[in-house]
C-alpha cells in the first residue's frame, strides 16, 4: 500500500553542486491591479491572517466576508489608482528594485548570493520564491523583511509564511531570519540623509511629523516591541537631525475599525499642529522603507489636504528611502552582519566538486 507524502516533491538533486546562498527580501504586498476584483482577492488574504486581525475566527469571518470584501474593495481600488505607476504597484517596483540594488552592492563585496523578493499577501509568494531558491540549488536562505521595526503584525507574519512553507519541504535549507534594524545606524543615517537633503532643496519647516504604522493599543500592552522600537528610531533621528523635542512629533497612521490605536494619530495631530498656528510641517514615514498606497495616498494625498484645510499653508513629503544609495548600502550591512559564517565570498572549488560528484556516483548515484 503506497501512500501519499504529506511535502512537496523535491527538485531533482545533482551531487557535486556547489552550496549556495540566498537573501529573499519580503515585504507587505499589494494587490495585482488597481481593481475592485484584484482587491478582494488581496484584502481577502491580507484581512484573513491571524496576526493582522486577533478577532475570534468565526466571528471575524463573517464581518470579513458579510460586510468588509462587499464595500471596502471598490473604495481601496479608487485610492490604489490614484497611485498607479505605468510599472504597476510602486511598492513591487521599489521592493524589485531593492533586491535588484541589493544583489549588486553584495556582489561588489565579493559575496556569491542570489538576492530575490517576495510579498507576504499577494504576488510573488514567499511560498513560490523558497521553492524556485530550491529549484536553483540553493541551500542557506536568510530572510529579510522591509519592515526596520518589528511587528508581530508584519515581522512574524513573514516568519509564520516561511515557517508553513517549511512544515511542507523534506529538505529544508539552512534558514536564518533577521528580526528588526530600527535602530541601525546605517538605517538612521540613510533617513537623516534624505532629509537633510530635501531641506537643502527646501528648507527647513515649522515642525517635522514622523508618522508610522499604526497597530492597536492592545498589542503594546500584550508585549509587542513595536511602539518601543519606533520611538527610539524616531529618537535617534532626531539625534542626526539635531531637532529640539519640540521640533518633531512622532505620530502613527492608518488606523482600521473602532479599537483604539497607538497614539498619537497622525492625521488628527496635522490637523492641530494647522489650528495652533503651524504654517509648515514636513512629513516623513521611516517605518516604510518603499513608497506605497500608505505614504502616496494616505499621507500625501488625504493628510495634506486636512492639514492644508486647517489652516496650514504649506505641506511636503519627504519620500521613502526606496532607492536611495545611503540606504541600500545600509541593506547590505544588514544582509552582511546576518550572514557571517557563511561561506559566501569563497568561489566554489571545481575540483572538489567534480571529486564529490564521481564519489556519489561510485555509490550509485544517478546524477
Amino acid at each position: 500500500m503506497t501512500f501519499a507524502s504529506p511535502f512537496t516533491p523535491e527538485p531533482a538533486h545533482t551531487h557535486g553542486q556547489a552550496p549556495r546562498t540566498a537573501v529573499l527580501l519580503c515585504n507587505l504586498g499589494t494587490p495585482e491591479a488597481p481593481t475592485p476584483a484584484a482587491l478582494r482577492v488581496y484584502l481577502a488574504e491580507f484581512l484573513s491572517d491571524h496576526r493582522v486581525v486577533e478577532i475570534p475566527k468565526p466571528i471575524w469571518w463573517l464581518i470579513l466576508h458579510g460586510i468588509i470584501l462587499r464595500t471596502r474593495p471598490k473604495k481601496s481600488a479608487a485610492k490604489y489608482a490614484s497611485i498607479w505607476r505605468k510599472e504597476g504597484s510602486p511598492l513591487k517596483v521599489w521592493t524589485a528594485r531593492q533586491a535588484t540594488l541589493l544583489r549588486g552592492w553584495l556582489g561588489e563585496r565579493g559575496h556569491h548570493v542570489t538576492v530575490r523578493y517576495a510579498m507576504r499577501y499577494g504576488q510573488p509568494s514567499i511560498a513560490s520564491e523558497l521553492d524556485a531558491l530550491k529549484a536553483e540549488g540553493v541551500t542557506r536562505v536568510l530572510i529579510l523583511p522591509a519592515y526596520p521595526q518589528y511587528s508581530g503584525t508584519t515581522t512574524a507574519s513573514v516568519f509564520d509564511a516561511v515557517y508553513a512553507w517549511a512544515q511542507k519541504t523534506r529538505a529544508i535549507p539552512e534558514l536564518r531570519f533577521v528580526n528588526h534594524y530600527h535602530d541601525d545606524a546605517g538605517y538612521t543615517n540613510a533617513l537623516a540623509r534624505r532629509i537633510k537633503a530635501h531641506w537643502q532643496d527646501h528648507g527647513r519647516p515649522d515642525q517635522l511629523v514622523m508618522s508610522f504604522h499604526g497597530v492597536p493599543e492592545r498589542t503594546l500592552q500584550l508585549g509587542d516591541p513595536y511602539h518601543c522600537e519606533c520611538r527610539k528610531t524616531g529618537r535617534l533621528l532626531a539625534e542626526k537631525l539635531g531637532l529640539r523635542a519640540d521640533q518633531y512629533t512622532l505620530t502613527f497612521q492608518s488606523r482600521f475599525g473602532k479599537a483604539k490605536w497607538l497614539q498619537p494619530y497622525t492625521e488628527p495631530t496635522l490637523v492641530a499642529l494647522a489650528r495652533s498656528g503651524t504654517k509648515r510641517v514636513d512629513v516623513v514615514c521611516p517605518g516604510f522603507t518603499s513608497d506605497c498606497l500608505e505614504t502616496l495616498e494616505e499621507i500625501n494625498q488625504e493628510a495634506r489636504k486636512a492639514f492644508l484645510l486647517a489652516g496650514g499653508q504649506t505641506f511636503h513629503y519627504i519620500p521613502c528611502l526606496n532607492d536611495q544609495p545611503e540606504w541600500i548600502g545600509a541593506l547590505c550591512d544588514v544582509a552582511q552582519q546576518h550572514m557571517a559564517g557563511w561561506p559566501t565570498q569563497a568561489a566554489p572549488d571545481a575540483q572538489l566538486l567534480a571529486d564529490s560528484r564521481a564519489a556519489a556516483q561510485a555509490l550509485g548515484a544517478r546524477q
